[in-house]
């Protein structure tokens, strides 16, 4: 996982409509106001991290699940494999998320996938036949970004 040092301490306001997320940020001799394109979860985003930020409540930063946040994952563990389709593979138990990571470059995260079906994956002879046969099409998906795949 990659992190980002970033100073918010001149957002002074946050909004969401039709696919926008409004900030108004203080630039100390002017205010602006800007529109960047985000989905509704970037704002419920920040405002959770408002939340834990504004409270010194140990409970309430205990109570958010950051692997929930958009954009947070947490690093996997990847084994490399011998496949034609994947260059590693790695199993998340506690949250049942299988990662790919394939000959391409691209990093899928596949959601709801049984520790019986990572064991089966991890011990068959070819895991793109395995992958093809079980997994694709079967499980939820979502492609990670580059920077937060590792």
């Amino acid at each position: 996982m990659k992190y980002t040092k970033i100073d918010l301490s001149n957002l002074v306001g946050i909004s969401h409509d039709d696919e926008y997320l409004g900030l108004i940020i203080d630039r100390g001799d002017s205010i602006d106001v800007i529109e960047i394109p985000a989905p509704v979860a970037a704002y419920e985003g920040l405002v959770q991290l408002d939340a834990v930020v504004s409270s010194n409540s140990p409970e309430l930063a205990a109570s958010v699940d950051f692997y929930e946040l958009p954009g947070v994952q947490s690093e996997i563990p990847m084994l490399p494999v011998h496949s034609t389709m994947a260059n590693s593979i790695g199993y998340d138990s506690d949250r049942h998320l299988l990662q790919v990571e394939f000959k391409n470059g691209s990093v899928y995260q596949y959601e709801g996938v049984d520790e019986e079906i990572w064991e089966e994956m991890i011990s068959t002879d070819s895991p793109g036949k395995f992958y093809n046969r079980e997994i694709k099409g079967y499980y939820r998906s979502r492609r990670l970004d580059s920077d937060s795949a590792h």
